[in-house]
């Protein structure tokens, strides 16, 4: 997405009423559970087929989770 479109969507988001930037919120952070949730189930699978126990798996995913 060019700079110029990244500027438009903040100054759009400025203009929004605090009822909607609450609405944009709300999206946005589902749209982090559900990347959450896909990002876990890679990780379970992987490790599943490599035989890791479930603690490895949630530091493995806590790992790629913060440090994009």
């Amino acid at each position: 997405m060019a700079h110029a479109n990244v500027d438009e969507i903040l100054r759009q988001i400025e203009e929004l009423s605090a009822e909607d930037r609450l609405v944009l919120e709300a999206r946005l952070t589902e749209l982090v559970e559900k990347e959450w949730k896909r990002e876990a189930e890679q990780a379970r699978q992987m490790a599943k087929k490599k035989k890791i126990d479930q603690a490895a798996i949630d530091r493995a995913v806590e790992e790629v989770r913060y440090t994009k």
